[in-house]
């Protein structure tokens, strides 16, 4: 099953008193402090419908990281948006939400722990409530573990979990390009981008389980985690959750096209098969606008 979808992906204009969205609906920047920055979808998602996320900026200095999940509230029954998603906003029940981390994000079959369980374990991580500064105010480390084996990429056209396809194309996170552009491009390509940092692209979606369930999935750069939540009722529409918490500053959604791609899509792809790294595009007689988009999409 490839979900077909319409509508143009936003966030809804119910949000974190600490969240600044931009004029497309599209960004969303937490202005003050590390909390407050719980966002939603603007409308709810359809069963293998994802909806994806890149973090376009971080703050230096905090402790913890992006939140995502789904809820079943629907943000405009709200009395106030909770502080934080964890555990503010799953304590209040059918909410599914969980702390990404720089490692151990993928689900393990067969654990003894309930989806529950692991959503306290990730907010342990993450450092609820409040979070804290690190000492020095140091930027995490972004780069490559030196025994980190690269993952193949782009090997299929589509991600599949269960029934549910879902174009690969939108789904991996790319480095800005810089001085070694040529150097790094190889390794991107293989999928080598830390869930935390920035470009790094994460989703979540939820696929039907037996009569009105489903499964809670997140996908990281273009991998599927698991599923994080199991048994989820979907009798009532559910939204995605994104907190832009603590080290996560500013998120952007990434529109996904299940059908045909795009024009736009097209070119970019017969070009990036022409070059040899990103910084060649550069040289190309193309309007800014098309070499911008062929270097960070």
């Amino acid at each position: 099953m490839e979900p077909f979808s319409d509508q143009f992906m936003e966030f809804h204009p119910v949000h974190g008193t600490n969240v600044q969205l931009d004029f497309s609906g599209t960004q969303a920047t937490r202005v003050e402090s590390f909390a407050n920055g719980v966002c939603f979808s603007k409308h709810p998602l359809h069963p293998g419908e994802i909806f994806l996320i890149e973090i376009e900026d971080k703050e230096l200095g905090w402790c913890g990281h992006l939140r995502i999940g789904l809820t079943a509230q629907d943000p405009r029954n709200l009395d106030v948006v909770p502080e934080y998603s964890i555990p503010n906003l799953t304590d209040q029940g059918h909410s599914w939400i969980f702390a990404i981390t720089r490692n151990h994000n993928k689900i393990i079959e067969g654990a003894q722990e309930g989806a529950q369980e692991g959503a306290q374990e990730g907010a342990a991580d993450a450092g609820v409530p409040g979070g804290h500064r690190l000492g020095r105010g140091e930027e995490e480390e972004e780069q490559v573990q030196e025994n980190s084996k690269p993952k193949s990429f782009f090997i299929d056209s589509h991600l599949y979990i269960e029934n549910v396809r879902i174009p690969k194309d939108k789904l991996v996170g790319r480095s800005r390009p810089g001085r070694f552009s040529h150097i790094l491009d190889d390794l991107y390509k293989c999928n080598a981008l830390p869930p935390t940092a920035r470009r790094s692209r994460i989703g979540v979606l939820y696929v039907p389980k037996g009569p009105e369930l489903g499964d809670m999935h997140i996908i990281i750069n273009g991998e599927d985690m698991g599923a994080s939540a199991r048994g989820i009722p979907t009798i009532e529409p559910l939204y995605a959750v994104v907190d832009v918490f603590a080290a996560t500053k500013c998120v952007r959604i990434v529109q996904v096209e299940y059908g045909f791609c795009s024009l736009q899509t097209l070119c970019r792809k017969a070009i990036q098969k022409h070059i040899v790294h990103r910084m060649a595009i550069d040289w190309l007689e193309l309007p800014d606008a098309l070499k911008h988009y062929c270097k960070y999409e």
